[in-house]
This record gives structure tokens, C-alpha cells and sequence, in this order.
């Protein structure tokens, strides 16, 4: 009797050689730790029990923008030719570095407004900070080299011989 095959990867099984898998996946990694800052954020707010000024229209614009560029370059990862791939996780990623890096850890350096109100915003600010800085040496390290290993993956592992079997 055959023995049933896990059904959780092994750290040595998965193959991320892909560049292409690797900024989307650091991608959602970023997405999923602006997202959870964010809810950790309103959940100080909202315990805090004082009231609050609600956020300008143009505020809550800029922020669904700034979330959209992480949300859309996990798809783009995946369906950008390589050289606009490339440049577009070098561009978004310096971005959301540059306002991450300035909306965080900028005022409170220079007496500008108040510090976050939690450790925890800082904690998921670095680790976002780091990781959009891995996303950028990542597409600038993007070699040809990755290039032909990936495009070599995509093809067809058996071929049909003579006789049309497999």
C-alpha cells in the first residue's frame, strides 16, 4: 500500500528561483504587514476611547493609493516582461521605502508631530521598511542569468516520441 503524501512542503521542496515568484511573494509579505500595522493602529484608536478628527478626503485617497502599488505589483510581478518588471519593482519599491521610511521614522526624529502611538507601528515599519528594501535589490540584481533559468522552467519537461505516446 502506497503511503499518502504530506500535504505541507518541506523548507528543502520549495523552489523560489523564480525572481518573478520572489517579488510577488515579498510583495504580499509587505502588503500583509501594512495591512495588519493598520489594524493594530485602529485598534489602539479605537480603545483609546478619545475622540478623533476624521481623516481629510485627499488623506484617504493618498492612503488607498499608496496601498494599491503593493496590491498591483504582486499581480505585475507576474505578467510584466522582465526589463518593465524589473523597473517598476525598482520604482515601486523605492517609494513606498521613501514615504514608509519618512511617515515613520522622520517626525519623530525632527520634533515634527507626535511618534507612532504603538512600538508595534514601529516594529511593522521596519520590518516593511526591509523588506521593500530587499524588493529593490532583488529587481536590481536581476540578472540574464535569471532570465534563462526561468524562461527554461517554462518548458515542457517529457516530449512526445514516435509513436505518440509519452
Amino acid at each position: 500500500m502506497a503511503q499518502p503524501k504530506p500535504c505541507i512542503a518541506l523548507l528543502w521542496e520549495v523552489d523560489v528561483n523564480d525572481t518573478r515568484e520572489r517579488l510577488s511573494l515579498l510583495w504580499l509579505f509587505a502588503l500583509l504587514n501594512y495591512l495588519y500595522a493598520d489594524v493594530i493602529a485602529l485598534f489602539d484608536l479605537a480603545g483609546a476611547g478619545h475622540s478623533f478628527q476624521p481623516l481629510p478626503s485627499w488623506a484617504l485617497m493618498g492612503a488607498a493609493v499608496l496601498m494599491e502599488i503593493p496590491i498591483a505589483m504582486i499581480l505585475a510581478c507576474r505578467l510584466l516582461p522582465d526589463r518593465a518588471n524589473r523597473l517598476a519593482n525598482i520604482i515601486a519599491g523605492s517609494l513606498l521605502t521613501l514615504v514608509n521610511g519618512f511617515l515613520t521614522f522622520v517626525p519623530p526624529l525632527v520634533g515634527m508631530g507626535r511618534p507612532p502611538a504603538l512600538p508595534e507601528y514601529l516594529f511593522f515599519a521596519t520590518i516593511e521598511t526591509v523588506c521593500t528594501l530587499i524588493i529593490i535589490r532583488q529587481a536590481w540584481t536581476w540578472s540574464r542569468v535569471d532570465v534563462r533559468r526561468s524562461q527554461s522552467t517554462l518548458k515542457p519537461q517529457s516530449t512526445l516520441n514516435v509513436s505518440g505516446q509519452l
